[in-house]
Order: structure tokens, then sequence, then C-alpha cells
């Protein structure tokens, strides 16, 4: 576990003195991130709040979340992928927040219905491919279960949150039935057994193992800044399609933060999620890494520009929890390992 205090340096766990204390925000975070200290101060510095933040596994803060209970200091949970947030509200975790801020600037399908979650930045997971071994891309996700495409595709695990999330949209998009079928498609084209996370399926293009990967617009933001090994040498060879651009739109999915059910610094919580919400926040988000803000009307950065606007699906996240058991059952019976 990595732990970062960003305007006092803690012990393991949050001091009792600390936690409940005045004008003091304690968060437990899987965002691991250097850059986002920089946004962090700036909210300290604007409302005077302290921010104390736990960094690790999403899975290994929740069960810390579980086990603490009422006695837990931590106020906000901050995590990547709309599935991992929604495993922390299905246990319980997460409580309601009635903020007009937050309800007002984020819109409805990158929140939680009920107000127990917000999402904070996007991602879209879309398809790349080898510019010179493919002329006719697929152009929507239905289309890399083709036969046109055998033995050319990589893509992660099913383990994966990020898989299990657009396969939930699949689901939504297409039934039990269209999407098992649509798994077992990809599965037959798979250019190898899926291995590694997102970066790798993109060097696999640049190496020539595959022609198509799936991937997160964010990794592959990262090569075109440069320093990537494997990946920013030849990422110009990389083109990129937006999927479903005529239909539902791309998959995306967010960077959400929730107030915990037992914060003992509520108000300060609440405020901590309104700032990320403010413009500056969030271009800090669209311009320091790579992501896209979730309030609308925020300036791409100039990576992110680079791969033009796109039309998202407007799926309402929450359906990618509860969908993801289901999306887990069908990959297993499909055998996409």
């Amino acid at each position: 576990m990595r732990i970062t205090a960003l305007t006092s340096l803690l012990a393991l766990t949050f001091g009792a003195t600390a936690s409940l204390a005045d004008g003091v925000v304690n968060i437990y975070s899987s965002r691991h991130y250097d850059n986002d200290e920089s946004l962090y101060q700036a909210f300290t510095e604007k409302t005077g709040i302290e921010v104390n933040r736990i960094e690790a596994d999403a899975d290994e803060l929740i069960a810390r979340l579980t086990a603490e209970g009422a006695n837990s200091p931590a106020d906000v949970f901050l995590t990547v992928d709309a599935g991992r947030i929604w495993r922390a509200d299905e246990a319980g975790l997460l409580q309601a927040v009635d903020s007009e801020v937050l309800t007002s600037r984020i819109p409805a399908h990158l929140r939680h219905p009920e107000g127990h979650w917000f999402g904070m930045s996007q991602r879209a997971r879309i398809i790349f491919y080898d510019k010179t071994e493919v002329e006719n891309p697929p152009r929507t996700y239905e289309a890399l279960a083709d036969p046109a495409y055998e033995e050319q595709v990589c893509i992660r695990s099913s383990g994966n949150v990020y898989n299990q999330s657009l396969m939930a949209s699949m689901i939504d998009a297409l039934g039990e039935d269209g999407a098992r079928d649509w798994a077992a498609g990809v599965v037959a084209n798979m250019a190898r057994d899926p291995q590694g996370g997102d970066t790798d399926q993109l060097r696999a293009i640049v190496s020539g193992e595959c022609d198509i990967a799936v991937a997160n617009t964010y990794y592959f933001l990262r090569g075109l800044a440069g320093g990537v090994d494997g990946l920013s040498d030849g990422i110009e060879g990389i083109g990129w399609v937006f999927p479903n651009q005529s239909d539902r739109g791309a998959h995306v999915n967010v960077a959400a933060a929730g107030v915990t059910v037992n914060a003992p610094n509520r108000d300060n919580a609440v405020a901590f999620l309104e700032y990320l919400v403010t413009d500056e926040a969030q271009a800090y988000f669209a311009n320091q890494n790579n992501e896209y803000a979730a309030v609308p009307g925020i300036a791409l950065a100039e990576n992110p520009a680079r791969l033009g606007l796109f039309r998202a699906d407007d799926l309402n996240l929450s359906v990618l929890g509860e969908q993801n058991p289901t999306a887990q059952k069908l990959f297993n019976e499909v055998g996409w390992e």
C-alpha cells in the first residue's frame, strides 16, 4: 500500500485527532497519479481544508472500509471504473449526497441516481488498429466479433474490470444471448490469449503481434505524449475508431467519488466533491491526466483534442455495476480467459 499525505505526513491510518478535526477531509483513493496532488493542494488553498489521502487497490480499500465500520476515518472513496464504485456502494459503504452543485454539473448518466457517487472524469474504451495492415477497421464493438478479423484482435482478460464494464454495456445493448454470442466471436478472433494491461495491447500493434486492440483512450494518450517504452516510438502507425457513432455511442467509464457512509467530516467531503466539478478542477482532469472532463463544455487538452470529438453512450453507469456478475458469467461460458 502506498500512503500519501498532501499537507501533512500521516501514519498508516489517519490519527484520531486528524480524522475528527475541523478543516480536514480524509480520502481513500485508488487513483495512483502523482499529478493529482496539485489538484488537492489547490482545494486546500481555496478552502483551508486539509487533505489527507491513503492510496491502495480499490478492492483493498473496500475491504478496509468494511473492516473499519463506524470507526473509519475515511470521508471520501475515490476510484476508477463504475464497476468498482458500484462494489463499494453495494457493500453499503457510501451515503446519498443531495447537492445541487453536483447534480447540475454532472450529467445524469455519469452519476448514481440517488447521489451515492459521482463521475469526475471520463475515459472512452475504443478500438485501435494498425494503419498499414487494416484497411477497414471495425466501426462498432459488435464488429470485433466479425470473422473478417480472425486472429487479429488483442484485448485484456475477462478479469479486468474495464472489460467487465464493456461487457455489461453489451448486455444492455444486445441482451444476454446477444452479448454471449458477441464475446464468443471476439474470443474466436483473438490473436493471442489475453495478457497484460491496456498499454500492452497497444504495444502489440506496434510489435505486429496483433492488428486490432481495445484499450482506454488514457493509455493511448500517455503513449502519444511520449516516453512509453514499446509504444511511443511506433504510435504514429496506430489509428483509432470511436465505435458505434451512428447509434448508441462509444462506451465510456469514469473516475468516480462518493462520500463514505460513516464520514466524520461529511460537510468537508461534500465540499471536496463540489470542488472537483468546478471548471478549474475539471480542466485539470482534461489537461493534466489525459482524461475527458465529466462536466460538459470544458475545453479539450492538446492530446485528447487530437483524437477528436465523439458521441458517448449515455447509458447510466450504474448499469455497469449491476450487470458485472452477469458479464463475468458470460465471459466464463465462452472461455474468455
